[in-house]
């Protein structure tokens, strides 16, 4: 197999996910794009290939059994194994006046949406990946996580940490608490997995609010994906360090 890193991030259509791809590709990563609209896949592919990026697309719904199955095959067969995963794909859910999720109104369904792609996707990729990632000499997974899942943060009045979103911040502590147990699975292996806070990143996923760029939000995820072997894992970063849960 080739001594090139490969690596796949989860909704890198656009975004955050593209300039970790981007970020990634520039490090000499062979990069995977998943995403699930084959339009927009493929001319990220392209745009990532004119800047000189080794990229290829992977069709790609993380709420999909066949379809994540079906982007383990085509990364078996591209690369023979994988080096990097980052689980960058997640969903806000509907929200109501000044972007919150009203828990005491709150539709389940939505809350089954947010869940069903924001932590059981992560789970039904990570495990569907994980014996190409056992092949490399180096696994990294990433999880993409929020400031908003940290519970110490939420339940400090004296923090802002923006409207209630009674469906999408508890998904992001879900996903925190999975990544967890995630890393006490894997001790004593090579495998380093941990969650990622990007910042307020202005992209359509914020309606463009924010004061950071989205390849500023992509800096502490492409950190975590090239730690060294002796690099922290079960662990909750942003740019200033370790965020508390």
């Amino acid at each position: 197999m080739s001594e090139t890193k490969i690596a796949l991030v989860t909704g890198a259509n656009k975004g955050i996910g593209y300039e970790i791809a981007a970020g990634l590709g520039a490090l000499g990563y062979r990069v995977g794009l998943g995403a699930r609209d084959e339009a927009r896949r493929e001319s990220a592919v392209e745009k990532l290939r004119a800047a000189g990026v080794d990229a290829f697309g992977v069709p790609l719904d993380v709420t999909g059994g066949q379809s994540v199955t079906g982007a383990a095959e085509l990364i078996e067969r591209q690369a023979g194994r994988l080096d990097v995963l980052v689980n960058n794909a997640g969903i806000s859910g509907e929200t109501g006046p000044g972007w919150g999720q009203d828990p005491t109104t709150l539709d389940l369904d939505v809350v089954r949406t947010v869940v069903e792609t924001n932590v059981i996707g992560v789970i039904r990729v990570t495990n569907a990946l994980l014996p190409l990632l056992r092949r490399s000499t180096s696994p990294r997974i990433v999880n993409i996580s929020s400031a908003v899942a940290s519970l110490t943060r939420q339940a400090d009045p004296g923090i802002d940490v923006g409207p209630v979103m009674a469906a999408y911040s508890p998904s992001k502590s879900f996903l925190n608490a999975i990544t967890v147990h995630y890393a006490r699975q894997f001790h004593g292996t090579n495998i380093l997995i941990n969650a990622a806070c990007p910042g307020l990143v202005a992209t359509d996923f914020t309606g463009f609010q924010g004061p950071r760029t989205p390849e500023q939000g992509a800096a502490t995820a492409i950190r975590l994906a090239t730690l060294p072997d002796d690099g922290p894992t079960g662990s909750f970063f942003e740019d200033d360090g370790v965020v508390p849960w």
